[in-house]
């Protein structure tokens, strides 16, 4: 998926043989757990704990934290990417509201990844046109189908949906009622979706 920059070497990284590629598995699902649990500053030692590796064997798969977190980073991208693509037979407005809640539960879990990586780095910067690959086409379809406003750039859209996901909420369900007020203002006036 990913075509350019540091995106690409990270994906020539990701080993092909299949005991090197459980292992690599292994690890990137432990670290997406200690991250969630202790942010950015999660112990590497703990990710190796969780896979059932050594720490050599982290340092071969990751040689710095940065790799670490730039690999868990592209897996998400993907995830969207991936995500877009099953959504895209659905009808317009259901197809870009799913995508867009899978985009904040995206940003809410990677921010602390986000904040150890330059958002002007080449990696970085890849990884947003790929977003931007995944979800645009989505809302130009529901555009185009009138179920969303015609006024509004894909580039809003992410931004309405980043700034929603860096407030601290008092309950789950708060999210998720300020996500559903958010998408109800990118609908076209006068437009509704049964069931929505």
């Amino acid at each position: 998926m990913t075509s350019s920059g540091s995106a690409s070497a990270n994906l020539t990284r990701r080993p092909k043989r299949a005991d090197a590629r459980r292992n690599y598995e292994a690890l990137v699902s432990a670290a997406q757990e200690v991250f969630a649990e202790h942010g950015a500053a999660g112990s590497l030692e703990e990710v190796a704990r969780r896979a059932g590796v050594g720490i050599g064997t982290l340092y071969r798969h990751f040689p710095t934290r940065r790799d670490l977190f730039e690999s868990l980073y592209l897996d998400e991208v993907e995830a969207l990417g991936r995500t877009a693509a099953e959504l895209a037979d659905q009808p317009p407005w259901e197809a870009l509201a799913g995508w867009l809640r899978r985009f904040v539960g995206y940003t809410v879990t990677k921010r602390a990844l986000a904040e150890e990586l330059s958002h002007d780095s080449e990696f970085f910067q890849s990884c947003r046109v790929e977003i931007y690959t995944a979800g645009e086409p989505l809302l130009a379809r529901a555009q185009a189908a009138g179920v969303a406003r015609a006024d509004v750039s894909f580039d809003d859209t992410v931004r309405l949906l980043s700034g929603i996901t860096k407030v601290q909420y008092a309950d789950p369900g708060q999210l998720d009622r300020v996500l559903g007020i958010a998408l109800d203002g990118l609908r076209a006036p006068g437009s509704s979706t049964p069931g929505q």
